[in-house]
């Protein structure tokens, strides 16, 4: 008799268990996320803190009645009035400084925008000998200091008999704007597609009439920067306006606010009062537009 065998099934081995691992000490994502918001936000308010002083400053210097409030600016507190706006806007030529202003600024912002989009576009779309030198020669304008500029524009503008006119300031503001502007300008016409020039041709648009119809109206966040810069260039300039405008009836607000200041004395409650409301207007036209500024600022500072 046979031995008889017998089979017997294996179960397959089992691993062994292996250890779970320990968790490791980090800190967490939404800890590390309020740690990274509270410090940013901590930075902007310091930041925020640091461009609001002057401006705090200068309106409660201008609510202190004398002139010499800002040596002992704890005294305002108890004396605080708008007597000082009032004087400004009463017994001062501000109304005549506020439309020459205006003309001015107006005047630069009209005629410096038609040039600068001009130019830009040209750059951009055409190229004609000397296109990129065209560019570097308009940024070398720029480098040349007010100091250097002031005699020789004083003699041309003498012989051309501009001085002491608005044609003399919005021909000065022009020539220093016009080519930030351009440069501005051309960078956002790079961002327009070129394929939409070519529709125009096909249509039977001139060149001019392309540029009029069609880029013109898609370039509007970046013509509302180059116009919003080029009016606060005008607006708030003090050298030129100072030396090319003789006749106090036609003095700008840059001028006006020095006639508060004589070889001995200085009213700096009244010159604190009219800076306020120099600045009124341009903060409120800045909060307008505020969007589209950002819009053109971001969309002329990429390409695609």
């Amino acid at each position: 008799m046979s031995p008889t065998t017998t089979t017997e099934a294996t179960a397959p081995a089992t691993p062994p268990a292996t250890a779970a691992p320990k968790p490791r000490r980090t800190v967490s994502r939404d800890r590390r996320g309020r740690a990274t918001a509270l410090v940013s936000h901590g930075l902007l308010t310091v930041a925020s803190l640091i461009a609001l002083f002057p401006i705090v400053w200068l309106i409660f210097l201008s609510l202190g009645p004398d002139k010499d409030d800002y040596l002992h600016p704890g005294r305002i507190f108890d004396k605080m009035t708008f007597s000082n706006y009032s004087f400004v806007l009463q017994h001062t030529n501000f109304f005549k400084w506020l439309e020459s202003t205006v003309i001015v600024a107006l005047g630069t912002t009209v005629i410096g925008v038609a040039f600068a989009a001009t130019t830009g576009y040209a750059v951009s779309r055409m190229r004609f000998p000397g296109y990129k030198k065209l560019m570097w020669l308009l940024l070398l304008t720029q480098a040349f200091p007010i100091a250097v500029l002031i005699v020789p524009m004083y003699e041309i503008l003498g012989e051309l008999g501009l001085i002491d006119s608005y044609g003399a300031l919005i021909l000065i503001y022009c020539s220093t704007a016009v080519p930030y502007c351009a440069w501005l300008l051309k960078g956002y016409f790079d961002t327009i597609p070129i394929e939409i020039d070519e529709a125009g041709r096909i249509d039977g648009l001139s060149p001019f009439g392309t540029f009029w119809r069609l880029i013109l109206p898609l370039a509007r966040p970046g013509l509302a920067v180059a116009a919003f810069y080029t009016f606060i260039t005008a607006w708030g300039e003090v050298a030129f306006a100072s030396t090319f405008m003789l006749d106090d009836q036609k003095y700008t607000f840059a001028v006006g606010l020095q006639s508060f200041i004589s070889e001995h004395d200085a009213q700096w409650n009244y010159m604190a009062a009219t800076a306020v409301l120099i600045a009124v207007p341009v903060s409120a036209f800045f909060y307008l537009v505020q969007r589209n500024l950002v819009t053109g600022l971001t969309s002329g500072g990429t390409k695609g």
